[in-house]
């Protein structure tokens, strides 16, 4: 992993970017990894690039909608899997064995 001190400001704004881009490619990990890896560029600097703090704040914020989706999603899933019938069989990638 390349040491953000050596990069200049655009540079790191650069990658900041394109991080937080690769995350609406429903890889919500990147936007915690940007989030985590630019943290103190963007809140902890005293003179701080604005176009950082943007992109791990709504790296954070997409995060956590993510998340909120996912466990959201999986949460009535769960719970209506049953009531569902055949059509809840047909997404489910692990069919378990047994009744329902």
């Amino acid at each position: 992993m390349v040491s953000l001190k050596k990069l200049s400001d655009e540079e790191k704004t650069r990658i900041c970017r394109v991080y937080w881009l690769l995350g609406f490619a429903l890889l919500p990990l990147v936007w915690i990894i940007n989030a985590i890896w630019f943290f103190k560029e963007a809140f902890l600097r005293q003179d701080y690039v604005p176009a950082i703090r943007s992109y791990v704040i709504r790296s954070i914020l997409g995060a956590i909608v993510y998340m909120a989706a996912l466990v959201t999603w999986i949460a009535i899933y769960q719970t209506k899997r049953g009531e569902w019938g055949e059509s809840a069989w047909k997404i489910a990638l692990v069919i378990p064995t047994g009744k329902i």
